[in-house]
């Protein structure tokens, strides 16, 4: 597997999505040779699907890859598309409908399948790093559809809060984030969070878990009845494969 999870998809100072991290994308499609990316767009929601997958084509010609990159919403047979895909890309926006939505058309498996089984290279940042954890549990989103579902792609055995913000607003009293991963801790005690701020990622190849940053800001691990753990670049943070929720 080669997989990236990305917080987000910009930081201040770039002007193209996912650059913050062009060297380890760059990494990825040069080793993997993937040329045929498809975008799965489904979780934006106040743009349309085709002005994202212009946006994240910008990127790659940015970085000088030669890929093209479709939309899967254009196809008419969206699994066999992913089936055929090089590598997978999935864009941000609203977890929930996106989660969704690769139910209804039946995508689980098929990603799974291309990922875990078939070595093909999947991006995602913010909600397409959501749906790489068992469950989209720890999303930031709200569930803006009915009838939402929380299985996902289940790529990495426990779960990510992307956009993960340590701070305290003052004059507002309701709950930090903080406080919110606590509440899921309370209920799923089995269940690490892994907290990753803006401009920061995971990434897995073959089974071995990495961090990485472009702003010197750690990962922030969040276990039920234990302190939070801080973890830099460089650490190492494999037990976190070793997790079984």
């Amino acid at each position: 597997m080669d997989i990236l999870l990305l917080s987000n998809g910009k930081i201040a100072g770039n002007n193209h999505v996912m650059e913050f991290a062009s060297e380890a994308i760059i990494e990825q499609i040069q080793r993997t040779k993937a040329k045929n990316l498809v975008l799965i767009p489904y979780a934006v929601i106040r743009s349309s699907h085709d002005d994202r997958v212009a946006l994240v084509q910008q990127t790659f010609d940015h970085l000088g890859l030669d890929c093209k990159v479709t939309g899967l919403h254009r196809s008419e047979d969206p699994v066999k598309t992913i089936q055929e895909a090089d590598g997978i890309l999935v864009s941000g926006g609203n977890t929930w409908v996106l989660n969704k939505t690769l139910h209804d058309l039946g995508l689980i498996g098929p990603i799974r399948k291309a990922v875990l089984d078939n070595g093909v290279p999947y991006i995602g940042w913010s909600a397409g790093t959501n749906i790489g954890c068992p469950t989209i549990r720890t999303t930031n989103d709200m569930p803006i559809i009915t009838g939402a579902i929380l299985p996902s792609l289940n790529l990495v055995p426990f779960q990510i809060n992307p956009h993960y913000l340590e701070a305290s607003v003052e004059g507002h009293f309701g709950e930090t984030r903080d406080e919110r991963i606590q509440e899921f801790l309370e209920v799923n005690k089995h269940e690490p969070v892994v907290g990753i701020p803006e401009g920061t990622w995971l990434h897995i190849l073959d089974g071995k878990l990495s961090y990485h940053t472009a702003n010197e800001k750690p990962l922030k691990l969040f276990s039920h009845g234990k302190e939070p753990v801080y973890y830099g670049a460089g650490d190492d943070i494999q037990f976190l494969m070793e997790h079984s929720c």
